[in-house]
């Protein structure tokens, strides 16, 4: 495991990192030596889901190769503009499990707070890359529709801050959300999943660390990595600096066509990322939002791919393998 130790960080600062990412194909592709793979991007889709992505995460793709697993999340393809039955706006059913603005209530004890609709990456196969932010995001009017409808329910012990990506927001609009949530006797954990800390660590500054080390309950991390060469040493630093106020670590990946879907991708991710403090949690099925198709990775393979990480792996370093369904009281196991 990698030590806790301070966390450098640029001078600049995580917003200006992030004003500074990526938004045109031909400068990502440039920068990866394949200028001439730009004439190739349709700009429909780059007009229904715009490209962005932090220099950082750019700096560790393998130049030259159109293959890259890490460059494959990230730009848009034509393949995007397909119709495919059975792929819709809602794979999983976020609609019809809305409790309050920005609150989703899908299993029981837990809410999940939609805090945003930003995020520091655009991933192509993203399952919220439909959703209605502009009316449903838990943030807005300083939390209190989404702190009402958690002080109601004496059956939510669990906050869940997803997005977009919770960590996008600044750390005292996050503060005001928790100051919130301190007096309601009810809540007894908090979870954050973020891909921040992966594809953008310089998120992870004193004030966020001093927030997470101030917070009354246990909390866990919930970080989003789907390839072994997403961790650098900018990440290292970035999840012992998180561990080092207490929070637990874990990584919920999704099975990708052209990404992870081999046994070593897979092993290598699950062993790379408890290097640097995380333990696998979830191997998700691709939720079959409108868009995502070619991602997709067939059930049979998906088994044999967890069967083999089985028989490969410790089980402290095998994810659950899930799907996410409409109207399932829990992730469903494969």
């Amino acid at each position: 495991m990698i030590p806790a130790a301070p966390l450098s960080m640029q001078p600049r600062g995580w917003q200006q990192a992030w004003r500074e990412s990526v938004r045109d194909p031909r400068e990502l592709l440039r920068l990866v030596g394949l200028e001439a793979e730009a004439d190739a991007v349709p700009a429909a889709a780059l007009e229904a889901f715009a490209l962005r992505v932090p220099r950082g995460f750019v700096a560790r793709m393998r130049p030259g190769d159109p293959h890259d697993p890490l460059l494959r999340q990230v730009l848009p393809l034509a393949d995007e503009l397909r119709s495919v039955p059975g792929f819709g706006l809602d794979a999983v059913g976020d609609a019809a499990a809305k409790k309050a603005r920005g609150v989703i209530h899908k299993y029981e004890g837990r809410a999940l707070l939609v805090a945003t609709g930003s995020c520091a990456i655009n991933c192509r196969y993203c399952f919220r890359r439909h959703f209605p932010y502009a009316e449903e995001t838990a943030a807005a009017g300083g939390w209190a529709d989404a702190v009402a409808a958690i002080a109601d329910d004496p059956g939510i012990t669990e906050v869940i801050l997803s997005g977009g990506d919770p960590l996008s927001l600044a750390t005292r609009k996050l503060a005001e959300l928790t100051d919130r949530l301190r007096d309601i006797p009810h809540v007894r954990r908090l979870r954050i999943h973020s891909r921040l800390p992966v594809v953008l660590p310089e998120r992870v500054d004193d004030e966020l660390l001093d927030w997470l080390r101030g917070l009354p309950w246990p909390v866990a991390v919930v970080v989003h990595a789907n390839h072994a060469r997403e961790f650098d040493a900018s990440v290292d630093a970035a999840m012992a600096a998180l561990r080092g106020t207490g929070a637990s670590l874990l990584n919920q990946a999704v099975l990708l066509a052209g990404v992870n879907d081999s046994a070593d991708a897979l092993a290598e991710l699950c062993e790379r990322g408890f290097e640097a403090g995380v333990l696998p949690y979830y191997l998700h099925q691709l939720d079959r939002v409108a868009g995502t198709a070619h991602f997709e990775v067939d059930d049979a393979r998906a088994r044999a791919l967890h069967a083999a990480l089985v028989a490969r792996l410790p089980g402290y370093l095998v994810p659950r393998l899930v799907r996410e369904l409409p109207g399932d009281t829990s992730k469903r196991a494969l």
